[in-house]
This record gives C-alpha cells, sequence and structure tokens, in this order.
C-alpha cells in the first residue's frame, strides 16, 4: 500500500486522472485530491497528492478545502483528466471556470427555498 502523498510508479503512456480517494470512516467521509492512473481503483496507488477536501460542516458552517494550486495546474498542463466532482471543486476555488453542476444545484436550491417561502406566507 502506497502512502496518500503518492510513491507509485508512473506509466510513460497511461492516461491520468485527478480525482478524490475516500479516507475517513463511516458516515465521516474525507477525501484526499489525488492524480492516479484512470484504470486504478479509487483507492490504488497515487502518483501525487495533491490537496485535501471535508465535506462535513464544521462548528462555523464551512466546507474545508485545501488544494495545491501549482501542482494542479502542472498536471492539468500534463493532460491529467479531471473527475466531475474535482471540477465542481476546482470551479468554486476559482481554478477552473463554474462546472454547470454548480449552476443546476444553486438553481434547485432557489426554487426550494422559494416553494418554503410561499408555503409559510
Amino acid at each position: 500500500m502506497f502512502h496518500a502523498s503518492g510513491g507509485a510508479r508512473i506509466g510513460f503512456r497511461t492516461t491520468k486522472c485527478i480525482r478524490f480517494a475516500r479516507h475517513g470512516c463511516a458516515n465521516r467521509p474525507f477525501f484526499h485530491i489525488v492524480v492516479m492512473e484512470k484504470k486504478c481503483p479509487r483507492q490504488g496507488p497515487v502518483i501525487e497528492q495533491l490537496g485535501t477536501y471535508d465535506p462535513m460542516v464544521n462548528a462555523y458552517g464551512e466546507k474545508l478545502c485545501a488544494i495545491n494550486l501549482e501542482r494542479t495546474c502542472y498536471w492539468i498542463g500534463r493532460g491529467a483528466l479531471i473527475s466531475d466532482s474535482c471540477a465542481v471543486l476546482f470551479g468554486l476555488a476559482g481554478l477552473l471556470p463554474i462546472h454547470p453542476k454548480s449552476y443546476m444545484k444553486a438553481w434547485r436550491n432557489r426554487r426550494a427555498d422559494a416553494k418554503k417561502s410561499e408555503e409559510i406566507s
């Protein structure tokens, strides 16, 4: 088993992918943003860890995310594919354009809030 920070052998002509590797325990997920070969399983060998993401809100209502932007830009420049979930996160961080899924989620949330306010009044 390789460390989360990386150490896997890099295939020369294989497709690389930036995606989440799930850690944590049951009902308490924690994700590492990693570069892996596309065909490897989610918990497979990691080439490099680019950051972390904690989707559970803390006491201040925040979801914490840390991304090494320099290394992320390097791997994107080398042609690494980006998973949809990472693309959404990078869009919210300002690294990429905002992903369409973010717009759709915001639109659905606004519509649900409007329905709730109609029911109350």
